[in-house]
């Protein structure tokens, strides 16, 4: 098979194409064709060596789609219900591997993907989607009332956290780098818009904001802090312009006796069965037609130089897909 291999940490060039043999599953594995992997900021960081880097030479990728091509011991029959060969699977949480044509997962971290979902689809939000559905539902459960601020609003994980927001009743005051993208974000749902540089004063002008979704980090992160109602939630879940700095806990105070989270996916699927419910409700509204998913562009695995460089231009109007 063909994967995608980093054996250095550095930029985009140190993705190298490589040959190698497929393995077959362990026990309690399932053995995954894919047909596309998704790209995630996440995948950026392992590159360079930063964050959840793994020792090189590695497989990148946390989010794919394919089908069931073998089952390891324990999978299957009297063991993990609902798989068994030749299902259409879909995954976000595995440790690396989806930059490849074949890859072995944990049982427990697949959902089987339904008829009225395409490949593309489940991909798209494996990852970024069950993302978008912690953060609306768990981290802050929104409800009828609150603010809800979402930085990147036109990006994977801000435009389907902007829908599933509007959903709950909350209002969402959605920023963006462009008016192109504010424009986006608006036809997703959101009622108020803004630049990085204005959706602060925006927000207290509205009296404030219950939860400000922060997946920007250092850019915006104070800024964000000053949004927030008295007792509301900074939720910081990525750093796509660069880590935040050193927190005082007394300024949390002083601007309101703030919360501050900095959640992660793997912790809000904790076992099958949650994984599977939050995709599982991401699955139905893609069905019913209730949640836009946004593929803005496909790049083929050869492609993958180019394709890291793109995510990383932060130009992107949606969710980038390798097709295998």
């Amino acid at each position: 098979m063909r994967r995608v291999t980093v054996e250095q940490s550095g930029g985009p060039e140190v993705l190298k194409m490589q040959d190698a043999p497929v393995l077959a599953p362990a026990a309690g594995e399932v053995q995954v064709r894919l047909r596309y992997a998704g790209l995630n900021f996440i995948d950026v960081y392992q590159r360079q060596g930063a964050r959840q880097a793994a020792e090189p030479p590695a497989v990148l990728g946390k989010e794919g789609v394919g089908t069931v091509t073998a089952l390891g011991e324990g999978v299957g029959g009297e063991g993990v219900s609902g798989l068994s060969l030749g299902q259409r699977v879909a995954f976000g949480t595995a440790l690396s591997g989806a930059y490849a044509e074949s890859v072995n997962v944990p049982a427990h971290m697949l959902a089987v993907v339904p008829d009225g979902v395409s490949d593309e689809q489940a991909a798209a939000v494996m990852l970024q989607g069950m993302t978008a559905h912690y953060l609306a539902y768990s981290a802050f459960p929104l409800s009828a009332g609150d603010l809800a601020v979402v930085h990147a609003a036109a990006g994977g994980v801000g435009g389907l956290l902007v829908q599933l927001a509007r959903r709950t009743g909350a209002t969402v005051l959605a920023t963006a780098g462009s008016p192109e993208k504010l424009e986006l974000a608006r036809e997703l749902g959101a009622q108020l818009t803004a630049s990085y540089d204005d959706f602060a004063a925006l927000a207290r002008e509205h009296g404030g904001a219950s939860v400000v979704y922060d997946g920007v980090g250092s850019s915006t992160f104070a800024a964000g802090l000053s949004a927030l109602r008295v007792r509301g939630l900074m939720c910081l879940y990525g750093a796509a312009s660069g880590p935040v700095k050193t927190v005082d806990p007394q300024q949390l105070n002083t601007l309101g006796s703030l919360y501050l989270t900095r959640p992660s996916l793997v912790h809000y699927t904790q076992n099958e069965t949650e994984l599977r419910w939050r995709a599982g409700e991401l699955f139905d509204l893609i069905r019913s037609g209730d949640l836009q998913v946004r593929v803005d562009k496909v790049f083929p695995l050869e492609d993958i130089q180019e394709a890291h460089r793109y995510i990383e231009s932060r130009q992107t109007l949606g969710k980038v897909l390798l097709s295998m």
